[in-house]
């Protein structure tokens, strides 16, 4: 059977992102096709320099406060016209793991998935828009607490602010976490490749939208 054509979305940000775990690299995109996440991709908010925030002697022994990084707070953007079907925001945006605290917090990411999709994907919205003969519901992750600025219910157009870049979830610095699949319960859904203004990027792609 063929795959399924790729849903194009436009970029959800302004600024400079670089791109992360892409499925230009490889599918699965992050090690596991659960809960659709074949061909998810994350972008981290970066500063003229490329970094995320600055790399300290601290920053190698000690967690760090979200706010440290130049991305946290960042408007998200739609990436589609659509339905908003999902949204929830009330989750704490927690310390970021870079150096060796990296390492503890991966080793309790099976603690995470065990606890179900909102430990891996915090705060978020699901908008759903038309995809071939049926529809397509595009997933944006990691979002800070509180930050939704739309309701579910609400029909929301392609560059329109729906959030901000947080770091809830299982997350180890501010990012975006975005995936598409095919229906409204995230756990049952199957995976729909995506593309971005017709292609996909590869990892460790700047992208500067103004």
């Amino acid at each position: 059977m063929a795959p399924n054509p790729p849903l194009n979305l436009s970029y959800p940000f302004d600024g400079r992102w670089q791109v992360r775990n892409s499925p230009a690299n490889r599918v699965p995109s992050h090690g596991t096709a659960l809960f659709g996440l074949s061909y998810a991709i994350d972008f981290v908010p970066v500063d003229d320099d490329g970094r995320s925030a600055p790399f300290t002697l601290g920053s190698l022994f000690r967690s760090e406060a979200p706010e440290a990084f130049t991305g946290f707070g960042r408007p998200v953007l739609s990436p589609v016209d659509g339905v908003v079907v999902g949204v929830h925001d009330i989750e704490a945006d927690h310390h970021a793991y870079r150096g060796f605290p990296s390492v503890g917090y991966a080793r309790t990411q099976r603690r995470r998935a065990a606890e179900g999709w909102l430990a891996l994907i915090g705060n978020h919205v699901l908008i759903e828009t038309g995809y071939r003969t049926g529809t397509a519901v595009v997933a944006l992750c990691h979002l800070k607490q509180g930050s939704a600025e739309v309701t579910t219910g609400q029909r929301v157009a392609s560059g329109q602010p729906i959030g901000r870049c947080g770091n809830s979830g299982n997350s180890t610095e501010p990012h975006l976490h975005l995936h598409a699949v095919d229906g409204r319960y995230i756990t049952q859904a199957h995976a729909i490749p995506i593309q971005f203004d017709g292609s996909i990027p590869h990892n460790g792609t700047i992208v500067e939208r103004r």
